[in-house]
């Protein structure tokens, strides 16, 4: 009888243990306080880690301030340049016009200077046939009174001035020509250089502005990488923060466990010192919890989902898949909280889409299990989960390429850079 009161004694104990699971049964409060600690140091970590990229965010946008200030003067630039090249260019034009309308002078002081030749050569001959002077003496000697003498000398002398006029105007003619063409060469010249100049000017603030638009891009491309990466940081601390206030939870948890196993204990001894008859078998009524509804394997672990094992742990295209995927196109398919544990964090992420995270304690161990690319979660952050209990349903959220569960277990607490994920198969139960 005092055997049969003590197994009941005991199988209450156990019962009370199972509220919280593995937390309850093996996890010292010492250890989780331990863990608690490490936690407090990472966040801590991250949290300069974070510092760290706000500084990097700021002188990034004092990088692109200087950059975009450098810009706007090389665009001042650009655009000085190109007004002094389309002033130049009308001047080029104006000039070209100046040559055309010269060279038509030019084509008439040469038609001049032709025919000048030509009478010239004229005279000469004449100069040549009569001895030079003679013919003017004849006109002279010709006269027939003296009133006609001195019109006739008159005419002479004018003839000669005329002559000496011709000459010096062809020779004027020929010097303006000369000069004018020297002078027109010149300012082309001139304006083809400074043309010349200012395209090469203009490739150059181009190319220097180039540069500037691939700098500000590539300060961008940083600056866009740190904030990602900001962000993935803030990610991890609140999931280091939820992961210590879901320890302090197991804390108080393995607290009123061992105060419950002490009196049940202390309950069971009572019963048994003072149980003087036989009391049958106490009673007809269960206190066993209700089974639930998953189907849920007897270890410390059951299987998270029914459905296609699609792909395992390890290498997987080229980068490491840290977890495993069971697919299932059905609709409605629950997921399941693979162990008892506390909800470090339920919420929509932009990589595994809606997820849960669970810490869970069994045989000492603590472990996290991760549930990712749901349609539907059903479990709060902080709520404490039983094994088997569904958590969400089956979905395609976040970098998901079909509809699948997404799983993953880490031996202690999750990181971000999941170097305690190990391998779930042969640990937890597959489909």
């Amino acid at each position: 009888m005092k055997k049969q009161i003590l197994t009941t004694a005991v199988a209450g104990t156990i019962l009370m243990s199972n509220f919280f699971g593995g937390f309850a049964e093996a996890a010292s409060i010492s250890s989780l306080k331990d863990q608690q600690n490490q936690i407090e140091k990472e966040k801590s970590e991250i949290s300069s880690t974070i510092n760290d990229a706000d500084k990097q965010i700021n002188s990034l946008n004092e990088q692109q301030s200087d950059v975009k200030e450098q810009m706007t003067r090389i665009d001042m630039a650009i655009g000085d340049t190109h007004k002094k090249i389309s002033d130049k260019t009308a001047e080029l034009e104006e000039t070209k016009a100046e040559i055309t309308r010269l060279q038509e002078e030019i084509k008439v002081t040469k038609e001049r200077i032709e025919k000048r030749n030509e009478l010239l050569k004229e005279r000469a001959r004449n100069y040549q046939e009569t001895g030079g002077m003679v013919s003017y003496l004849d006109v002279l000697m010709g006269s027939q009174n003296f009133s006609d003498f001195i019109d006739r000398a008159n005419a002479v002398a004018t003839i000669m001035e005329a002559d000496q006029d011709i000459l010096k105007q062809h020779e004027a003619d020929k010097k303006s020509l000369e000069e004018n063409q020297a002078k027109l060469e010149e300012e082309l010249a001139s304006v083809q250089t400074m043309l010349a100049d200012l395209d090469k000017l203009n490739q150059q603030l181009n190319a220097q502005r180039a540069e500037q638009d691939q700098l500000l891009a590539t300060l961008e491309q940083q600056e866009e990488e740190i904030h990602e990466h900001k962000m993935e940081l803030q990610e991890e601390a609140q999931l280091l923060a939820a992961q210590s206030a879901a320890i302090q939870k197991a804390i108080a948890l393995e607290q009123k466990r061992q105060e419950e196993a002490a009196a049940a204990a202390a309950a069971a001894a009572a019963a048994a010192a003072n149980n003087n008859s036989g009391s049958g078998n106490g009673g007809g009524e269960s206190t066993s919890p209700q089974p639930p509804t998953a189907p849920v394997s007897s270890g410390a672990f059951t299987m998270p989902a029914n459905g296609t094992f699609t792909s395992g742990f390890g290498g997987r295209w080229g980068a490491t898949h840290f977890g495993i995927d069971i697919a299932n196109r059905a609709a409605g398919v629950p997921i399941w909280a693979a162990a008892d544990g506390v909800v470090i964090q339920s919420y929509l992420s932009s990589s595994y889409g809606n997820v849960v995270f669970i810490a869970h304690s069994i045989n000492g161990q603590t472990y996290t299990t991760v549930y990712a690319h749901m349609e539907t979660r059903f479990v709060s952050s902080g709520a404490v989960v039983r094994k088997g209990q569904q958590i969400g349903i089956m979905g395609n959220t976040g970098e998901s390429t079909g509809k699948h569960l997404h799983f993953e277990l880490h031996r202690g607490e999750w990181n971000s850079s999941k170097s305690n994920a190990i391998n779930p198969v042969g640990i937890v139960p597959m489909p």
